[in-house]
């Protein structure tokens, strides 16, 4: 087999100088393809035709998760085989006045130090570096480890859609490593899971008053936005929530409509803008923009501390060919302010987690009037479900023909295992390797550990990792150092899995 890295796919060679080459490799090569949640066809096709190109079996499914399966080697050709895990896709977020097209530009990477960062967007090292080490591992000649099947997942930040319709009947290992973890202090032996529901709101659409001829865009910006899992005790703003909180507070004072609500970047990540198109009178127009200024003060008070960059915009904007209806602008704002947002408990069994969050994510228009997006994480199944519960609950009580579904995999979490082979074999080898003793994590966040460990069924999982941080932000960066403490250890590691 050969280690090459590109098929048609060209870099700009930024980390060409960076050790370990065979990993930051395919890592800029994965920064180079188009792979927002949703947006995996490329990079899947890629995948595929590096994989074969090592004359290995690869093949996509139609949500374009990808399977590859290697023979083992190294005297480890007889031992029960292991799956590889990863995720293709990545969270989409670039900041503030950044012009920048997900679905066709290459993450522009830079080096900060330490540090790999990208120039004004998400790095996609969440979950870049895992899958390049899935990669480089394909392509290792000479490390020892039983036969791989690495299975590398699509829409894992959208509701774990592509796993769960994965045809997980293909796998013949019960054991697993997974390589979606955020620092190479900690072994992951157990997570929560999550659930992500939609919830339709209709626009009851009706033309545009001929007297509300004054149009402002109403923008929440200068949020710092995060991860739904590791930043949600952070208290930081939402901010589809404070969009409805001004879109009350304009209705409260003047006769508005409504139209076009767009915000947030994806369902798990706390969303950083918002905007919406007010129509109103002219001689109103003045009482808004009193509205907005006294609200944006309040919210810079409330939120001093947690997300001190908060801030209110008004801009001229188009008149809008239809607008909701009164009825329905205040249905749809009341819906978005009422669905909890933040920690709804702390794990009282692990000492400092969180054991059940919501994080409202995304607000997306429709042919019909809007849909928002929002995921669960717990520890506790029935928590979750509970939580789930209380929003179909108050989805009910709102009516007018708003309703809620699940979206994706209600994913299941994933419980400590103290007996675990794999985590008393990778904590030796980190012993051996990094010369230190590893932290054993139980986090809050969810991956897609627990389904594996039901659908497959595997009895045994783990997760390794590197230092990332503001993962789903524009301020995403790897530690390169950390790349290369880790990639020995995962050679180790798989090594002595006989």
């Amino acid at each position: 087999m050969s280690p090459t890295i590109s098929p048609a796919v060209e870099t700009k060679n930024v980390l060409d100088h960076l050790e370990p080459k065979e990993v930051l490799g395919l890592f800029e090569v994965l920064a180079n393809i188009p792979r927002g949640s949703g947006n995996e066809t490329q990079v899947a096709d890629w995948v595929v035709a590096y994989a074969t190109g090592l004359g290995l079996e690869a093949n996509k499914d139609a949500l374009s998760c990808v399977l590859v399966k290697k023979p083992g080697q190294g005297g480890l050709e007889s031992a029960p085989a292991l799956i590889l895990h990863g995720h293709l896709d990545m969270v989409c977020e670039k900041a503030e006045g950044v012009e920048f097209d997900f679905k066709k530009d290459p993450i522009k990477l830079l080096l900060d130090g330490d540090y790999i960062t990208a120039d004004g967007t998400s790095l996609g090292a969440d979950n870049g570096i895992g899958v390049s080490y899935i990669l480089a591992l394909l392509a290792d000649e000479n490390t020892p480890h039983p036969p791989l099947e690495a299975v590398l997942t699509a829409m894992e930040e959208q509701g774990k859609a592509g796993a769960n319709q994965f045809d997980t009947t293909q796998l013949k290992g019960r054991r697993m490593i997974d390589f979606n973890w955020i620092t190479d202090k900690e072994i992951l032996a157990g997570c929560s899971g999550d659930v992500t529901f939609t919830v339709d709101v209709p626009a009851d659409f009706e033309a545009n008053p001929s007297s509300h001829s004054a149009h402002h865009k109403l923008s929440v910006r200068g949020l710092q936005g995060g991860h739904c899992e590791f930043d949600i005790q952070l208290e930081r703003a939402n901010s589809l929530q404070i969009l409805a909180r001004a879109i009350n507070a304009v209705l409260d004072k003047v006769d508005a409509r409504i139209s076009a609500p767009y915000g947030g970047a994806q369902n798990n990540a706390i969303p950083a803008d918002a905007e919406v198109v007010l129509s109103v009178q002219p001689s109103d127009s003045a009482a808004v923009a009193a509205v907005v200024a006294d609200l944006e003060e309040a919210l810079r008070y409330e939120y001093g501390v947690a997300d001190p960059g908060v801030r209110l915009q008004l801009d001229s904007a188009s008149a809008p060919e239809k607008v909701f209806s009164k009825p329905a602008a205040v249905r749809f704002a009341a819906v978005t302010i009422l669905i909890p947002h933040g920690v709804i408990s702390w794990n009282l069994r692990v000492p400092g987690r969180v054991e059940t969050s919501n994080n409202l994510g995304t607000i997306r228009p429709t042919a019909d009037g809007i849909q928002l997006m929002s995921t669960i994480t717990s520890a506790v199944t029935s928590r979750k479900h509970e939580l789930y519960n209380r929003v179909r609950s108050l989805i009910a009580a709102v009516g007018g023909q708003t309703k809620v579904e699940m979206f994706g995999l209600d994913a299941p979490e994933f419980p400590y295992r103290p007996d675990s082979e794999l985590l008393a074999v990778a904590s030796q080898a980190y012993r051996d390797v990094l010369g230190a003793e590893p932290n054993v994590e139980v986090s809050q966040c969810s991956l897609e550990l627990g389904m594996f460990s039901r659908k497959v069924p595997v009895a045994d999982i783990i997760s390794i990792g590197t230092e990332l941080q503001a993962l789903h932000s524009p301020a995403e960066k790897v530690n390169y150092t950390s790349v290369a403490r880790v990639w020995p250890l995962v050679k180790e590691v798989v090594s002595r899995l006989g």
